[in-house]
């Protein structure tokens, strides 16, 4: 079974909004270095005003198709988009060109597109309201599932491949529904009302509520142009959209309606930022976000039962004098020496561990909105893919008290960092065989998996490590040069899934227990996978 989001209603409309380029601005216009010799003897706006402007918008903001802007494309290579340009891409809208366009031409185009638009962009809030679809009415959905398996135990399989993301089923472990999904998902899908209703976020913008329970696209939004990810409310009434471009945090609702977009400002309002990271503090009834350029931390409570926020000198301790705002759907300011780019959340919340791209770890308190410690962290730390658990110090003896524990993989040194939680120290250095982006376990499981997915000559391996001994115990090996990642377990921690991160690439099914491969089901790059029940009980070794 499969479905593909439906065409949009007065789309030209929307391509004519987006075309509305800010005053003195022209598609030609590029900023950065200079031009490649191909690109100057080209007329490059020319061709892609004939060749891409109807799909991407004459401003290259997107519409049918993505946002052709760096920072949108920045996993996608050059030679890639080169490649795309000439062949097009399966199952999808994007036509191949190299009949109509030749070498020079192709890559003259592929050049241009990653040089960025000056003026710079803009996203407002009629853009955002106007960008809005409902696919299908919320009368005529089913208020229980559509199909014959638990819905708890259901996984979404993000296909990058050709942009659509399947259902699988976690019990008989075969897919029950694929549907076309927008270009680039990131920051991975958020689940709410009890699993039933799932957001996700694309690089340029678009927000998308999926009912798992109907298998159905309900309601699309543009909240931005270029977009890191996106969190829910538990009870799927609030979403909040973090933003590169605009410099914004976008609110909506549950329909996806506008409810307000927070410039993202530092506290005197004069140096603007881009918003790295936003997730759902579901203990705290709010959304914590982190700014790239500003050393900010954000609380945003949606409940009303908060107090309100003082944003001027406190004139007397019972803090009743002076000047507030509103503490709902309003940020309260940590204010921080270092900025913070990725962050992991203590059990109870009420802490995060924090870290710049430069290695720079700290530990924050959200009650006392202040860093309480360092955190001995090197190279890129991948904090948002930290698990936890218990652990029990083999070299303590027998009568040890257990100590919880985290764990993160890092982007630059081959290494899963081990800290204790309570003094902030690093237990143990686990050497792996090269940078690594994921890591996984499962509370019934003595093993966490880890990749080495950023080293060209391991990648295709992921190593298990014994939770209990801080031990590499056992590599599951992939084809050389194919690349191995991302486990996340069944709702039982029966079964690890695992990705072989190709085109032509594949869910291949572990035992959790024995190691030893179940089945493998065919899939087009499947760059995550999210369980259900892990994702909403906040499963200690799944990412939240």
């Amino acid at each position: 079974m499969s479905a593909r989001i439906p065409a949009f209603t007065g789309l030209l409309a929307l391509i004519g909004a987006l075309a509305a380029l800010p005053a003195g601005a022209s598609p030609g216009t590029v900023a950065g270095p200079a031009a490649s010799a191909a690109t100057a003897s080209i007329d490059v706006p020319g061709l892609y005003e004939q060749h891409c402007a109807a799909c991407h918008a004459p401003n290259r903001l997107g519409a049918m198709g993505p946002a052709l802007l760096p920072d949108n494309l920045g996993r996608l290579r050059k030679t890639e988009a080169a490649k795309v340009i000439a062949e097009g891409r399966t199952a999808t809208q994007m036509p191949a060109f190299a009949a109509q366009l030749n070498k020079d031409e192709i890559a003259a185009i592929a050049d241009w597109i990653y040089t960025p638009v000056v003026p710079e962009p803009r996203w407002t809030d009629d853009d955002i309201r106007a960008s809005r679809i409902v696919h299908v009415d919320p009368a005529t959905l089913s208020d229980k599932p559509v199909f014959d398996a638990d819905p708890m135990n259901l996984f979404l399989v993000v296909e990058a491949g050709d942009h659509h993301v399947s259902v699988l089923d976690g019990d008989k472990l075969e897919p029950i529904f694929r549907f076309q999904s927008r270009f680039a998902l990131h920051g991975g899908p958020k689940f709410a009302a009890n699993g039933r209703y799932v957001f996700f976020a694309s690089r340029d913008g678009w927000v998308t509520k999926f009912d798992m329970w109907n298998l159905k696209v309900v309601a699309e939004v543009r909240a931005g142009i270029n977009t890191r990810n996106v969190a829910a409310s538990p009870d799927g009434t609030h979403v909040a959209v973090a933003n590169y471009l605009p410099h914004t945090l976008v609110l909506l609702d549950g329909d996806l309606n506008l409810v307000k977009t927070i410039e993202a400002k530092d506290r005197d309002g004069k140096k603007s930022s881009r918003v790295s990271a936003v997730y759902d503090a579901t203990p705290r009834q709010s959304f914590i976000a982190a700014l790239k350029d500003v050393g900010e931390v954000w609380e945003i409570s949606y409940t009303k039962a908060v107090e309100d926020i003082p944003i001027s000198y406190i004139h007397d301790y019972t803090q009743r004098e002076g000047s507030f705002i509103p503490g709902y759907l309003n940020p309260r300011r940590t204010i921080l020496a270092e900025v913070l780019d990725d962050f992991f959340f203590t059990p109870d919340y009420s802490e995060l561990m924090g870290a710049s791209r430069e290695g720079v770890g700290q530990v924050v308190n959200l009650d006392v909105r202040k860093k309480i410690a360092n955190l001995p962290l090197e190279g890129m730390p991948h904090l948002g893919s930290g698990i936890t658990w218990e652990w029990q110090d083999p070299a303590a003896g027998p009568d040890a008290k257990p100590r919880t524990v985290m764990a993160s993989t890092n982007l630059k040194a081959g290494e899963v960092t081990v800290i204790d939680m309570k003094t902030w120290e690093v237990v143990k250095r686990i050497p792996t065989r090269g940078p690594g982006f994921f890591l996984r376990s499962h509370a019934n499981s003595r093993y966490a998996f880890v990749d080495s997915m950023m080293s060209p000559e391991a990648k295709h391996i992921l190593q298990v490590i014994d939770k209990h001994t801080l031990e590499v115990v056992k590599e599951v090996t992939g084809e050389p040069g194919k690349t191995l990642a991302h486990i996340e377990f069944t709702r039982d921690g029966r079964y690890a899934l695992a990705s072989l991160w190709e085109d032509q690439g594949a869910v291949i099914v572990l035992d959790a227990q024995t190691l030893e491969e179940v089945k493998r089901l065919p899939m087009r790059k499947p760059v995550g996978k999210y369980n259900v029940w892990n994702k909403i009980t906040r499963e200690e070794g799944t990412s939240h």
